[in-house]
């Protein structure tokens, strides 16, 4: 599976949680993660999406660990299947997504 359908399944999974799942730039601070991740309740984690099967580059892991140190989770994802675990590792309930009925009005 691609990088760009693993993400979109991350974004679409945590917007059902009622989070926001933030593309993040860092200009002049390459080797950021891809993905920063807003659950409710105050849940902050970041994410690097990888295409199926490949790691992280040395600076992308140096990036993971200035954050790690700051005391925020920084996970890798490759596979869609990790999706619910790293969300609840991030603090969220996957089960429990908010009505879409709740959210009219939002805007995307």
């Amino acid at each position: 599976m691609r990088e760009r359908e693993v993400e979109r399944k991350l974004v679409t999974a945590v917007k059902k949680m009622g989070g926001q799942c933030l593309k993040f730039v860092s200009l002049g601070n390459d080797g950021m993660p891809d993905r920063i991740v807003l659950l409710p309740g105050g849940k902050v984690g970041f994410v690097e999406v990888k295409k199926h099967g490949l790691r992280p580059r040395p600076l992308q892991l140096y990036r993971h660990r200035e954050l790690q140190k700051l005391g925020f989770q920084v996970h890798v994802l490759d596979d869609p299947k990790q999706i619910d675990d790293i969300l609840k590792q991030v603090g969220g309930d996957t089960t429990a997504a908010i009505p879409a009925s709740s959210l009219s009005g939002i805007r995307d």
